[in-house]
């Protein structure tokens, strides 16, 4: 079984996807509601928006879209947050530091009695992220 993060943005899907494949390493697969089968039945306002994305980080996904204009929910990700593990620290830091970058830092990273190193920070974008740097320490 694969449990993956499916998140919902109301017209920037794309930028935020194109950003997370930066950040995190990959290169995400995007489809707009114009580009796919069922674009005559779409409005035409919603044809730049994203119908689907998909990316695939060190066999993890994220996934996303954008909702129909004034669909979507709260900002952000209400109630959830997605939590990352990287083996390096090194990384982990940097990953934090990218959404750190137009985001909100909630604790910035940190030694923790579980982990090496630990973060966490909401991105530009609204997406809470739960950032666990280096080893386990349990």
């Amino acid at each position: 079984m694969q449990i993956n993060p499916y998140l919902n943005f109301d017209g920037n899907c794309r930028e935020a996807m194109q950003f997370y494949g930066e950040v995190l390493g990959g290169v995400p697969d995007i489809m707009s509601f114009g580009d796919s089968p069922m674009r005559d039945e779409m409005p035409a306002g919603s044809h730049d928006r994203v119908m689907h994305a998909h990316l695939a980080v060190d066999g993890a996904v994220l996934m996303a879209s954008d909702t129909m204009p004034g669909t979507c929910g709260p900002e952000g990700v209400a109630n959830g947050n997605i939590a990352l593990s990287i083996d390096d620290v090194e990384r982990a830091q940097k990953v934090f530091d990218a959404f750190a970058a137009g985001g909100e830092v909630t604790m910035s990273m940190q030694e923790t009695f579980w982990v090496e190193r630990f973060g966490m920070v909401t991105d530009r974008f609204g997406v809470s992220w739960l950032i666990n740097g280096g080893r386990s320490k349990f």
